[in-house]
């Protein structure tokens, strides 16, 4: 049988196949090292860099392999690119004849009892809502899956979307009269029968939380799963294995509620009273919180005399809606399910309101009209490792650009609980950063805590995008510091200027792409995932080292129960996090080997704390200066033989400095 090494190699049938294809040792010794893993049950942790293949490198062997493999992605966008892409290319370029699926969480398909049920009461629907009615019910028409990812029309967040798809909470299961026609039951049976099977990691965590509870499955049995964007997972199990409640899911209950007994009963007046009573309470809570968006630690919150009346009265509407349920659940199916949402919706507050279990970290947070309680394991290990049963039986693959500390993988395997001894690899990108990047440090730039240190970075960081072929991201650690920072650019109206908050993601990365010299503001999401190629993307600010706060309820806890535990929370947990987001971050500069630009780092602890060697020995191998003229004869544009222009003063002193004064411009 062929190797996957040979597979891939320059007289593989890839290289034969795709007029592109180039054969890299990187990616061959990839592929080696997965197909011993498929092929002993083993588990690997596998760091490959931008540029590698990896994608390649482990889906060749999984085919190869002839077993049942998951292979779970970090996003959306992964799974529909493996699927619609990776996959098909590779089954023409091997002549290989295998069964592939795709598999996502319900909500991500149109569920017919739901679509039928906005239709009766359009009615109750804005004017846009109805609007959107019109084309999921033409789209529905037509489509085989029911992925709502194929209606390209309607943003993702569209408010009609939570009316016709389904959620585990107010799914009927087998009791639903469309339980044979149902789009997500056709996937899942779709994945039983598939060789490979493709999901992302919250479905997969969803499945090994209900499995540890014992009440089903939502995934096929498999001989091996492959994590790609692996650095995700321990958030997204962080997420499963926790619980909580939210306004919106509370008044969504209510309206399920009051909709299903105007359908299935509607003689009794106290059921609306009470779906009444219960949204009431809901925004009476929402309000006791305070204006404003913020998030905090829980127990403290609910000691608050407003918020612990407002969280009583909505507990006690909680009860009354599900007494009243109970009374109603034998007259529908929807009725019924709607009963056992409000009991679970209780033991959960209950749940919140003792706030006791010393294994997870109880906190709340407000966004807008929305109110959040959250309780998050403190740590994921053990229970990851309990619903995976340690990793027994199967081959597992973790692997993603960002797993490892420098060289080391302690963090990433400690907080899935993965033994000592697993084997890991790290293979760099194959691109030559040392011809095409530089890494640039604003010297003498202020504190990051100075009140100036935003407009100070932008003054160092704007001649360097002016002088730029293409556009540039500035990627924030705070929102504060991005607001201050769109403020200033619009004002001053001198390059194309996307701020994130003003358009849907996807929607701004598109026409970031096609304006080639705009300026993207983003923080958290845009760290990641985000693929431009090119002269439109020549220079990436990072204005901080992406510490996580403090402040920060769950950080907070987490703190604490390392010191418990002996640990120091810094070292263990606060400083590979910002590595590894750091890395994120950077990555998104050199996407291809004909991609050139600069790398800005503002913040002047990279070079003035010990603990800076570790960020800088994460990162790519590209050459270091302080010099903006060097910078700017990188980029292509003539300057004149004079040292750097004087950097505007602020109110720091000299001392505190990070990095060598002005006119020492030499390569580091």
């Amino acid at each position: 049988m062929t190797s996957a090494t040979q597979t891939l190699g320059p007289e593989g049938p890839l290289a034969e196949a795709l007029d592109n294809f180039q054969p890299r040792p990187e990616q061959q010794e990839m592929a080696a090292a997965v197909e011993d893993a498929l092929a002993n049950q083993g588990t690997l942790v596998a760091e490959a860099g931008t540029g590698t293949g990896k994608t390649f490198a482990y889906l060749v062997p999984v085919l190869q392999s002839e077993r049942k493999v998951l292979v779970s992605t970090g996003t959306r966008n992964l799974q529909d690119q493996l699927y619609h892409r990776d996959l098909p290319l590779l089954r023409r370029a091997l002549g290989a004849d295998f069964r592939t699926a795709l598999l996502k969480g319900r909500a991500n398909y149109l569920c017919i009892h739901r679509l039928e049920r906005a239709v009766y009461q359009e009615r109750e629907l804005s004017g846009e809502q109805r609007a959107d009615l019109a084309r999921i019910r033409e789209w529905a028409g037509h489509t085989t899956h029911g992925d709502r990812a194929e209606v390209t029309s309607l943003a993702e967040d569209a408010a009609i979307w939570p009316r016709v798809t389904s959620t585990s909470d107010n799914c009927l299961g087998t009791e639903c009269e469309h339980y044979d026609d149902c789009f997500l039951i056709q996937a899942r049976r779709r994945a039983q029968e598939a060789d490979v099977v493709v999901v992302n990691h919250y479905l997969f965590c969803a499945d090994l939380n209900l499995k540890s509870e014992g009440v089903g499955e939502l995934l096929p049995k498999a001989d091996a799963v492959v994590f790609d964007e692996a650095h995700q997972l321990p958030e997204a199990a962080s997420r499963f294995f926790g619980t909580g409640i939210s306004s919106y899911g509370l008044r969504e209950l209510a309206r399920d509620s009051r909709d299903e007994f105007a359908q299935e009963a509607g003689d009794d007046p106290q059921l609306p009273e009470a779906a009444h009573a219960l949204e009431r309470a809901a925004g009476d809570w929402r309000r006791a919180l305070g204006e404003g968006d913020w998030r905090g630690a829980w127990k403290p919150v609910l000691e608050q005399p407003a918020p612990r009346q407002a969280f009583d009265a909505l507990r006690a509407a909680a009860d009354r809606l599900q007494n009243v349920l109970e009374i109603h659940a034998e007259r529908g199916k929807g009725l019924a399910r709607c009963f056992d949402r409000a009991k679970d919706l209780n033991e959960r507050l209950n749940f919140l309101y003792d706030a006791d279990d010393p294994d997870f970290v109880f906190w709340m947070e407000t966004r807008g009209r929305g109110a959040f309680v959250h309780a998050t394991p403190l740590e994921v290990a053990g229970p990851f490792q309990r619903a995976t049963g340690g990793a027994k039986g199967q081959a597992w693959v973790f692997t993603s650009a960002t797993l490892a500390v420098g060289e080391s993988f302690t963090h990433f395997c400690a907080r899935l609980g993965l033994p000592g001894d697993v084997a890991t690899r790290k293979w760099e990108s194959p691109f030559h950063f040392d011809e095409q990047a530089r890494l640039y440090h604003p010297p003498r730039l202020p504190d990051p805590g100075n009140p100036a240190y935003t407009d100070r970075l932008l003054d160092a960081a704007l001649p360097v995008v002016a002088a730029s072929p293409g556009g540039a991201f500035f990627l924030f650690t705070s929102h504060r510091a991005l607001r201050q920072a769109a403020h200033r650019l619009r004002r001053e109206g001198r390059f194309p200027l996307l701020v994130q908050g003003d358009a849907p993601r996807d929607h701004l990365i598109h026409q970031f792409r096609s304006k080639g010299n705009a300026v993207l503001l983003g923080t958290g999401s845009f760290w990641e995932g985000v693929d431009v190629r090119g002269a439109a993307l020549s220079v990436v600010v990072i204005d901080k080292l992406p510490f996580p706060s403090p402040a920060d309820p769950v950080i907070e806890a987490r703190d604490r129960y390392l010191k418990e535990k002996g640990l120091e929370p810094f070292p263990h947990e606060h400083l590979p996090t910002a590595v590894l987001t750091l890395k994120q971050g950077a990555g998104r500069l050199i996407r291809d080997a004909s991609d050139a630009g600069v790398l800005i780092i503002g913040d002047p602890r990279l070079t003035r704390k010990t603990y800076g060697k570790t960020f800088l020995a994460s990162l790519p191998p590209m050459p270091r200066t302080y010099d903006l003229n060097e910078v700017k004869r990188f980029l292509g544009q003539e300057t004149p033989d004079e040292a750097p222009a004087p950097t505007p003063q602020s109110n720091y002193r000299e001392e505190d400095s990070g990095g060598a004064g002005e006119g020492q411009g030499t390569l580091l």
